[in-house]
């Protein structure tokens, strides 16, 4: 799928899982049609099969989804793979990375992102708000996108949030992506797109992130910058390991939903990872799972014991224990004292 791009030959790596719907390279074959150039290179360096594009179940890798992108790109001199009334020249998005690298937050950066892709073209507007603690990257539709339209506002959602992840050099966990169209045959491959649930005729298109991502400096370089724009395009699949926000987010999500989180499974839905990679991203992070719940939980009773006279049961319950006596043996175990005890000392002298 297109990205910020100056690249010229992506470097061997493994094929991958074939989860790329094959109406995706299907609309990059209608860019061909309308530059009345031949696709048999891109289709060849990418080594898809003429009889994959007469199925339309069929699925690609990432990998091959680079190779056909990258070709089509170079042949047809447009990044943006016919999506616009005009060409995006070769190199168009690598200047609005170069315009946003200097920026001292991921927030002012996108907002430059957003406002200088409109010099690109007026058919779509990119706009960057924020409200109750959410962010969201809106694509607004000028023109009849046409047949493209699907192809478009995903890759350009994609492009934006790859480049925000590299930018910050952290996982930018999606907590939901939207689109204005019906939802269509390969649905299914949306939750390998997007991460967080997707919702179809529900427009505009935008994707939402926790607005605290806004805050993040940017961790790369012009140095950086240049070498990245040798081979860009896998920015639109890349995983980032890293998420630079997610002790805070289990913080806040253990502390805001005390008892659906008693399992790693509920948290990690909560969060929209998988339980393994939960573990995985908190032990790259120093921290565990199990100790983050004793601190929010430990805090969150010694606030209660100080300063409420709730019975010790439902400060079990507010702390996201499931009953009493595994919370007085926790709370034991954290402080040497039982609640009871812990209330009594707390209690100013008389």
């Amino acid at each position: 799928m297109p990205n910020v791009s100056n690249n010229r030959s992506p470097s061997p790596r493994t094929p991958g899982i074939a989860a790329t719907p094959i109406a995706f390279v299907q609309a990059i074959l209608l860019a061909y049609a309308r530059y009345e150039v031949h696709p048999h290179r891109a289709l060849e360096k990418a080594q898809i099969a003429p009889d994959l594009l007469a199925d339309p179940r069929a699925r690609i890798t990432a990998l091959q989804m680079e190779l056909i992108s990258d070709a089509a790109m170079q042949e047809l001199d447009d990044e943006a793979l016919g999506w616009f009334g005009r060409r995006l020249p070769w190199g168009s998005y690598g200047m609005l990375a170069r315009a946003s690298i200097s920026a001292p937050t991921l927030g002012v950066a996108l907002k430059r992102w957003c406002r200088h892709h409109g010099l690109l073209t007026n058919d779509i507007a990119l706009n960057l708000q924020v409200a109750g603690g959410s962010a969201s990257i809106t694509i607004a539709e000028r023109v009849d996108l046409g047949a493209l339209r699907e192809f478009c506002l995903v890759s350009v959602l994609r492009n934006v949030h790859g480049l925000a992840c590299w930018l910050v050099d952290s996982r930018i966990a999606l907590l939901g992506a939207q689109f204005p169209f019906a939802p269509p045959p390969h649905r299914a491959a949306y939750a390998v797109l997007f991460s967080g649930p997707t919702q179809f005729e529900a427009g505009p298109a935008s994707i939402r992130f926790d607005a605290q991502y806004l805050n993040l400096p940017l961790r790369r370089d012009e140095k950086a910058l240049r070498q990245m724009l040798q081979h860009a395009l896998p920015l639109t699949v890349l995983q980032y390991r890293r998420d630079r926000l997610l002790v805070q987010r289990v913080r806040q999500t253990l502390a805001s939903h005390a008892q659906q989180t008693h399992s790693a499974e509920a948290l990690a839905a909560l969060l929209h990872v998988s339980p393994r990679t939960l573990h995985r991203q908190l032990k790259e992070e120093g921290a565990t799972l199990q100790g983050l719940k004793d601190e929010v939980r430990r805090a969150r009773a010694e606030e209660l014991l100080h300063r409420s006279e709730r019975p010790i049961k439902q400060v079990a319950e507010a702390a996201g224990f499931q009953n009493e006596k595994s919370f007085i043996r926790a709370f034991k175990g954290w402080t040497g004292l039982s609640p009871a005890e812990f209330r009594k000392q707390s209690l100013p002298l008389a």
